[in-house]
């Protein structure tokens, strides 16, 4: 069972000084052959982790240590990486957006990766429970050089308890410039019966769960077929749409799935062609 949906009043029943506003600052560096961490700020009740890497990257995990974030909450997460860097970044576990009393849940994530650099952005799933209401912004900058990959996904829904999103908001902003030239933009906004929109062919054709793949560097549409191939053919993508392309130079992959943990499985598997490494050990605990 799941609460009803409750009408929003003009005003937050709570104030803000009550509601959770923080994040995690990061700041990546070349040390010798390898990537080290050389600033970490915390605020609220965020936290980084970086568990040892046996390359020359480093891995940070985020935490929030509130275990999900409800309306009137803010993130913002700033992660830059100095010329030459390698780095990874993700979540320990999925994100949780409850629901809200009328505010929206802001989430907030800008990234610099300057020359020569590369940052893969994995954060696992954000799951929208029944009448959430989440805002969440992905900018990006990169260097003429720099590769950069990134992957978000999105549960509609907790579909194992038999939950609907009759009501709820999903603003979801990508921005991502390469030496200032815009090169990616795009807004999804589902306000209102998400679940009826998700239900129309043009929109999800009854979709529960959506992920994006973004990839940047050299060599992307040499990688094409390769990943198109992988989708055609694996058997962990008998239950989900999937498609690649090329453009302006990068890769662009998405899949949709009326069943979130069969796209879960697909997405694991992709990520591993497009990495070319295991992924981060959050991702199997």
């Amino acid at each position: 069972m799941f609460a009803p949906a409750l009408p929003q009043p003009l005003e937050p029943l709570l104030p803000d000084y009550v509601r959770a506003d923080g994040g995690v600052r990061l700041r990546f560096g070349r040390v010798g052959p390898r990537t080290m961490r050389l600033e970490l700020a915390e605020s609220g009740g965020y936290r980084a982790r970086f568990p040892t890497a046996y390359d020359e990257r480093c891995e940070a995990v985020l935490i929030n240590t509130a275990g999900g974030m409800a309306g009137g909450d803010r993130a913002v997460t700033r992660i830059a990486l100095d010329p030459g860097a390698r780095a990874v970044v993700t979540t320990q576990a999925a994100e949780k957006i409850y629901r809200s009393q009328g505010s929206q849940t802001r989430v907030e994530t800008r990234i610099e990766v300057g020359a020569g650099a590369e940052l893969a952005w994995l954060p696992q799933e954000t799951i929208l429970f029944s009448g959430s209401r989440l805002s969440r912004s992905l900018d990006v900058a990169l260097a003429a050089d720099a590769g950069f990959i990134a992957a978000e996904t999105l549960y509609f829904g907790r579909s194992a308890m038999g939950e609907s999103l009759a009501r709820g908001l999903l603003h979801d902003r990508w921005r991502i410039r390469r030496e200032g030239r815009l090169i990616f933009a795009e807004d999804l906004r589902l306000d209102g019966a998400i679940d009826a929109a998700l239900g129309r062919k043009a929109v999800g054709q009854g979709a529960r769960a959506a992920a994006t793949v973004f990839v940047a560097g050299p060599g992307q549409p040499d990688k094409l077929s390769g990943i198109r191939a992988v989708i055609d053919g694996d058997p962990a993508f008998a239950a989900v749409e999937a498609g690649a392309g090329i453009l302006d130079g990068f890769l662009l992959i998405r899949l949709l799935s009326p069943d979130a943990q069969a796209l879960r499985r697909a997405l694991v598997m992709l990520l591993g062609h497009v990495i070319g490494r295991a992924l981060p050990r959050t991702w199997s605990t």
